[in-house]
């Protein structure tokens, strides 16, 4: 960066992603949600090449439709609905879509839906928190502690190699998150990477020499992504298939609206030399996403997927 620019550094960074668009060519719709929309045939036809995949005979018999399992009936598809017209289209798109809306905030989802929003929030606050944290708290000190003011001055090179160091941490962190989850359930794993990651940044609400800072953010960065990890793993599975997808999407979208105020506290209050609020609201959002893990109704480690709203 400091010889390219941060420009050639964005377009060198986003050519791995175009490797995603092979994988889309060879990912399958979920046979589940295929059956639960009543499209058996497409079910039945991914469920034949898993088998063949797996070099297993599929199981005999037919898929058997039961309506009792369709819990959105009135706005599902017909086989004529390719005869229908664009506008048409559209208005049941979306009131299929306000339905599942609907169905989140109905008294079986309220409770989870509410509290999946906060720990996502706080999630997402926290994580980005420590990723600006690194770059800030290098590049305020300077400016701040006028102690080392003359001692000390920190080099943009300085602040890269910070970065370098601490997005490392996303890979033991993500390999805890693989270990823990299936081992001590969701919950409690989610709940032991906030604890640690509270325990890590609560050093930082004073100023530490520089060693010590970038280890502490190291740590905290772990245990965060890793409670981020098994987050995006307990959401999609508390939720029924017919708002799973819905339920996932628009708890990612209130962690998104708190990834864009993040940067007015990280960026704002440290460089403002406030560093000691800063932390203080970054162990806030970590206590109220934990809470919110803590409040959650169930546990889904060895559980089996639900269908309907309302099963248990």
């Amino acid at each position: 960066m400091p010889t390219l620019g941060w420009r050639w550094l964005l377009v060198l960074s986003s050519i791995p992603c175009f490797g995603a668009l092979v994988f889309y060519f060879l990912t399958v719709e979920s046979p589940r949600y295929l059956y639960m929309n009543g499209r058996i045939t497409d079910a039945q036809n991914i469920l034949r090449k898993m088998a063949i995949s797996n070099r297993k005979d599929p199981p005999s018999g037919t898929l058997v439709f039961d309506q009792m399992a369709e819990p959105d009936e009135e706005f599902t598809p017909s086989e004529d609905a390719h005869f229908l017209s664009a506008g048409k289209k559209d208005i049941t798109i979306y009131k299929r879509g306000f339905s599942s809306i609907l169905t989140l905030l109905s008294p079986p989802l309220l409770k989870t839906t509410l509290l999946l929003w906060i720990v996502y929030f706080g999630n997402t606050f926290s994580y980005y928190g420590v990723v600006l944290l690194t770059s800030e708290l290098s590049s305020s000190r300077s400016k701040c502690n006028v102690t080392n003011l003359h001692l000390h001055k920190f080099t943009d090179t300085s602040i890269y190699i910070n970065e370098f160091i601490t997005s490392f941490a996303e890979v033991p962190g993500l390999i805890l998150a693989a270990v823990i989850v299936d081992k001590i359930g969701r919950r409690i794993s989610m709940v032991l990477m906030y604890s640690f990651c509270f325990i890590f940044l609560l050093p930082l609400t004073f100023h530490q020499n520089d060693l010590l800072t970038t280890c502490l953010l190291f740590g905290a960065r772990m245990c965060i992504i890793g409670a981020f990890t098994v987050a995006g793993i307990y959401c999609p599975e508390i939720y029924p298939t017919s708002v799973r997808s819905t339920g996932f999407g628009v708890s990612s979208s209130v962690g998104r609206i708190a990834g864009m105020i993040c940067p007015l506290v990280a960026v704002g209050l440290v460089s403002a030399c406030h560093q000691m609020s800063a932390i203080i609201l970054f162990e806030l959002s970590i206590v109220l996403a934990g809470f919110g893990v803590l409040f959650l109704p169930i546990e889904t480690k060895g559980k089996e997927l639900n269908d309907i709203v309302g099963n248990k």
